[in-house]
């Protein structure tokens, strides 16, 4: 925010008012001031403790009140006078200023624009007018990750986050909403998904080692062109619902990674109940019991060797070919036949996102 449009506000005002106002930024510098002797002059008498964006405070002669509905706005007008009319100019002034700081940004910010883009609350045709007007370059490659908080601490994960992203010309940190941020990565070069990864789990590591805060992060796909930063942020938000279902014990999904469960996520619930009912003509997936599950899953983590897996699973080989014959004879599939061992597979993961998302007929 230009302190030079504070500065033109206050130098209208102080006729109408006739005593000293002015602005301080959040370092408690007057930047702006009816009395121009005094910019730059630092209030170090000042408290964090007694400011509050929402209550007018007074503090040796000058009544004080924060500018925006919230402290981090950073800025707080000053009145000279203890006095009831004093208070009232106080409140008078943060309204004006913030409304106006408040057009300025969505003006002239640079991450209010990225933030509007990747939630679509911007026209596609208003796009390269709005890039061209603030100098933003929408050519580069850029890519969306999104960062969900499962515990919250005292400590700012915006604020943690923001310093692990210092460029904020390429990149850009946006809070969504009170659980979830957005981090839009310019990328220097074509990078893997894995280097993606290793970029958000350094992300988790921080918050998780430094600040006990518990975190998942979904990563869209790298994008060319401005435009195209919705999508990515998109497919951030369909990686965290889809590990939320599939991959519970990950922290870091990639939409480049997510495989099959993709699009039995896009399914319609009706849809993937039907054909739960098809294969399983004979018996009800739910009447396989824990123990038989479990083997199936090593069985497939495993590559369907059989010897591997009764090697893994401490029994005799017997052991397990008798399992996978009851299990042959229970759902009439037989896991080590290839087809019917992908079959099996689908369905287990379609069972899971039943459970997460019951049919509604």
């Amino acid at each position: 925010m230009p302190n030079r449009l504070f500065l033109g506000i206050i130098n209208q005002m102080k006729e109408v008012v006739h005593r000293t106002i002015g602005v301080l930024d959040e370092a408690y510098a007057v930047v702006a001031c009816s009395d121009l002797g005094r910019m730059g002059e630092t209030r170090e008498t000042l408290s964090g403790e007694i400011f509050s964006s929402q209550e007018v405070f007074v503090h040796e002669g000058y009544t004080y009140r924060g500018i925006g509905s919230l402290p981090s706005s950073g800025y707080t007008v000053f009145v000279e006078g203890v006095d009831e009319q004093a208070a009232t100019y106080a409140e008078m002034l943060a309204i004006s200023l913030s409304n106006i700081k408040q057009y300025y940004d969505e003006k002239y910010d640079r991450g209010n624009f990225v933030k509007n883009i990747i939630l679509d609350n911007i026209l596609p045709g208003d796009i390269y007018l709005k890039a061209r007007e603030l100098h933003f370059n929408g050519d580069v490659s850029r890519v969306v990750l999104l960062v969900h908080i499962h515990t919250p601490s005292e400590i700012s994960a915006f604020d943690v986050i923001q310093n692990l992203f210092p460029e904020k010309n390429k990149d850009f940190v946006i809070n969504i909403n009170e659980t979830d941020i957005a981090v839009v990565k310019e990328l220097r070069s074509r990078v893997e998904s894995k280097d993606l990864e290793k970029l958000a789990q350094s992300i988790a590591d921080t918050l998780g080692s430094e600040f006990y805060t518990q975190i998942s992060v979904g990563i869209g796909t790298a994008v060319e062109g401005i435009k195209e930063l919705a999508r990515s942020f998109k497919e951030a938000q369909v990686a965290l619902e889809v590990g939320k279902v599939f991959d519970t014990e990950k922290t870091i999904v990639s939409y480049d990674n997510l495989g099959i469960a993709r699009l039995i996520y896009q399914l319609p619930t009706t849809l993937c109940d039907m054909f739960l009912r098809e294969v399983f003509k004979r018996g009800s997936i739910d009447s396989l019991d824990q123990e038989t599950l479990f083997t199936i899953q090593r069985f497939f983590e495993n590559n369907l060797n059989v010897s591997e897996t009764s090697r893994k699973l401490f029994v005799h080989r017997n052991t397990l070919v008798y399992r996978l014959e009851k299990i042959k004879r229970l759902t009439g599939l037989d896991l080590r036949e290839f087809d019917d061992a992908i079959v099996f597979k689908v369905a287990l993961m379609v069972k899971k996102y039943l459970m997460a998302n019951p049919v509604k007929y």
